[in-house]
Formats: C-alpha cells, sequence, structure tokens
C-alpha cells in the first residue's frame, strides 16, 4: 500500500518525468496535489500498470486531484542543457502551472534542483512509495505516451507507437537507414556501439 503523505498536514505535490532515456522526443513531467488521507487502491508506479490501467487512472487523477499538471522540455533544450537537467526543468514547469501551491514538493529520484520557495524531498523509486508521485509518473507518461503517438503518424518508420522514442534495435536501425528527424536528441549516442558512422 503506497504512502498518502510524508508530512501530515503541508499542502505536498508529487513529481516524476517519463522519456529521460529516449532517444527521441521531449520529456515530459506532472506533478499532482491529492486530497488529504487519499485512498486508491490500484495506483502505482505507471510502470508495474498496464496501458490500459494507466490510462484509466489517469481520469481518476484528474478528477480527484486538488491540483494537478503537466510540465514539457523540448528536445532542443534537452540537448542545450543536458537530460538530467531537462527532467528537473520539466518538474518545475508542471509546478509552475498547479492551480494550488504546494508546501513540498516529492521528487521521484535521487537529485533535484529546488525549486524557488518550496522545500523538497527526493524519494529513490517514490513512484512505488507514494500515492501522488505514482499519480505523477502516470499522468507523465500517458501523456507522453499521447505525443509521442502524434510524433509516430509523422515519422512511422522509427515505430515509436511501439518504442515511445526509446532505443530499440528497430529504432536504432531506423535512424541508421532514414537519418535524423527533427525530434531526435542529438546529444545522446543515437546509433549506440555505431555512434561515429552517423552523419549528422
Amino acid at each position: 500500500m503506497l504512502l498518502p503523505y510524508l508530512h501530515k498536514g503541508l499542502i505536498e505535490a508529487g513529481c516524476d518525468e517519463a522519456g529521460r532515456g529516449c532517444l527521441a522526443g521531449a520529456v515530459y513531467a506532472a506533478a499532482v496535489i491529492l486530497p488529504a488521507g487519499y485512498e486508491n487502491e490500484l495506483l502505482n508506479d505507471s510502470k508495474k500498470l498496464t496501458e490500459k490501467q494507466r490510462y484509466r487512472l489517469r481520469e481518476v487523477i484528474e478528477r480527484d486531484a486538488l491540483a494537478w499538471a503537466v510540465g514539457v522540455v523540448t528536445p532542443e533544450e534537452i540537448d542545450r542543457i543536458n537530460i538530467l537537467n531537462a527532467s528537473f526543468l520539466a518538474m518545475h514547469r508542471a509546478v509552475d502551472q498547479l492551480d494550488l501551491r504546494p508546501q513540498h514538493l516529492l521528487i521521484d529520484g535521487n537529485r533535484f534542483n529546488p525549486y524557488p520557495g518550496i522545500s523538497h524531498t527526493v524519494v529513490v523509486k517514490g513512484d512505488g512509495k507514494y500515492l501522488s508521485i505514482a499519480a505523477a509518473s502516470i499522468l507523465a507518461k500517458t501523456y507522453r505516451d499521447d505525443y509521442m503517438n502524434r510524433l509516430h503518424e509523422e515519422y512511422p518508420q522509427y515505430d515509436w507507437m511501439k518504442n515511445k522514442g526509446y532505443p530499440t534495435k528497430r529504432h536504432r536501425e531506423a535512424i541508421k537507414r532514414y537519418g535524423l528527424t527533427p525530434y531526435h536528441r542529438i546529444s545522446f549516442n543515437l546509433l549506440g556501439d555505431g555512434q561515429l558512422s552517423l552523419d549528422f
């Protein structure tokens, strides 16, 4: 059973990102503030849920949350500031958009760039420990999947409908065959061992 809060009595927002390890596409993050004492036995780390479960829970989270928001950082920004900073920036942008200002942030992971004026706690594998982080992981994952599905329609040869931009064998073979799209992160090791043979 996931925990409803870290600090009782504080307005806490759980934050998580999706798409950090991808070769293509933006990185997404979500921030979610759930009601005090909120319970939902189905909420869990998005990676432990089926696609159908994630989308069903997204509707529940959006209905039940006191506030929620999604932040996005583009591939161009990722290449400029690196993926770690981009992940933090996406979380900041999500928090920026919350209708309710949190008093504390619960961050999935082990590092974070502090958000001005709001304390935070980093929690390793937090999406499997706290309800608000699990909720954020589901929103970040599903909204990013929607985005990659749209990009797939534009560039179907990269198989983004299935791999969502992650470095699968088919994705890397498509890069070798067709080259790069405007959505690829050129600062990443796009071809694995064959990186040096890629002509930018």
